[in-house]
Formats: structure tokens, C-alpha cells, sequence
């Protein structure tokens, strides 16, 4: 004779599952209800608590133009140039007055003699053969255009000599003329004289010796 064992029960899995369910609802609920209440304010009003998405000002009530940061650089860079040239234009003013006061009395005197002895010559003059023309460098002469005028007197008596050096602009115009001197060479004795051109370096001018003098 058999005996039978007793049968297990299964769970009921139907059941469990609608409870698991059920809890989950609930507590997605109270979750949501929750949050409704974080956002409402104790008047029972529902206006939000957040902020509306700003909105850009009216710009047509504004006066004038706000500068730019790039044009408030530009400026500041025009400015600190043009303070920049100014000072270099003083500066070469300075040199160049410099270097012509360095010219002596003795010079001077020479170049204004020479310049009336030249209102009586005839054409070029009789000691163009005498006289030649090399250039300074503008480091030299604070940027002033000064060529030397080398007389040498070829002679055999002593001599002094008149010189007119005319200076050209690119279109062969004369804008300046100088007269240097030199007094009493011996024969063979040479003299250097400057003759300084007090127009701006531009445009550029070119030299040459106009008449000479031998007296």
C-alpha cells in the first residue's frame, strides 16, 4: 500500500505581481503630488516658481553708441603713432639744428662772401674744373641733406673760390640754391665746405654744382 505525500501548495503569482503593481502606482503618486506641492505656493495659487526665459531689452530707447573694443584699441594705437612721430620729428629737428650750429662764424661769412662775389660771374665761371661734389651720410647731419663741395686749388697763386650748389626735385626744378666759399687756398691747398639743404627729406632732391668761382 502506498502512502501519498502531501502536495505542495504553489504560489499565486497573479496576486503578488497585482501588489507589487499596485504599490509601485501608489508611490508614483504620492511622488507626483509631492512635487505639485514643492511648487505651489501656501495661497493655493499654481503660478510656478520658475523664472520666464529673459527677453533682450529695447534697444531703440538707448542714446548714442557704445564704443566697440576694437575701436577703442584702434584709437589708442593711432594715438601712441602719432606721439611716436611727434617725438621723432623733434628729435630730428634737434639733431639737424645741431649740426648746423656747428657750422662756424668763420664758414659762414665765407658762404655769404661767396654768394656776392658769384652775382659777378660770367656763366659757370672760370673754376668749374676745380670743384667736385660727394655726398654725407644723413646719420651724420641729423637727417639733413649736406653734400661736401671739395675745392682744390690748382694753381700756382693763392686763390678763393665761390660756389653755387643747386639743389633739384625729381622733376628737375630748382627748389634751393647754396653758396659756400672758401678764402686764400695755396696752390694745392684744398678746402670742404658743406652745403646744407634745409628741405625735407621728401622727395628726394639731387645736387649739383651750378657755377664756381676763382678769384
Amino acid at each position: 500500500m502506498s502512502v501519498g505525500l502531501p502536495r505542495r501548495k504553489r504560489p499565486v503569482r497573479g496576486r503578488s505581481a497585482t501588489v507589487t503593481l499596485a504599490g509601485l502606482v501608489a508611490a508614483a503618486a504620492m511622488g507626483t503630488a509631492s512635487l505639485v506641492s514643492c511648487s505651489t505656493d501656501g495661497g493655493g495659487s499654481n503660478n510656478t516658481s520658475f523664472s520666464p526665459t529673459p527677453t533682450a531689452p529695447d534697444t531703440a530707447s538707448f542714446s548714442g553708441t557704445p564704443p566697440s573694443a576694437l575701436s577703442s584699441l584702434g584709437a589708442s594705437v593711432k594715438e601712441s603713432a602719432r606721439a611716436a612721430a611727434s617725438a621723432a620729428a623733434s628729435s630730428a629737428s634737434a639733431a639737424a639744428s645741431a649740426f648746423e650750429a656747428s657750422v662756424s662764424a668763420d664758414v659762414a661769412r665765407a658762404n655769404a662772401a661767396a654768394e656776392k662775389k658769384l652775382k659777378n660771374a660770367k656763366g659757370q665761371g672760370n673754376a668749374m674744373s676745380d670743384v667736385a661734389l660727394t655726398g654725407k651720410p644723413r646719420s651724420e647731419t641729423g637727417g639733413l641733406l649736406a653734400l661736401v663741395v671739395n675745392i682744390t686749388n690748382k694753381t700756382d697763386k693763392t686763390a678763393s673760390y665761390a660756389v653755387q650748389v643747386d639743389f633739384r626735385d625729381p622733376d628737375g626744378k630748382v627748389v634751393e640754391t647754396r653758396f659756400v666759399g672758401a678764402e686764400k687756398l695755396k696752390p694745392g691747398e684744398k678746402a670742404q665746405p658743406l652745403a646744407i639743404s634745409r628741405k625735407p627729406p621728401e622727395p628726394r632732391l639731387t645736387a649739383e654744382i651750378a657755377r664756381a668761382q676763382r678769384y
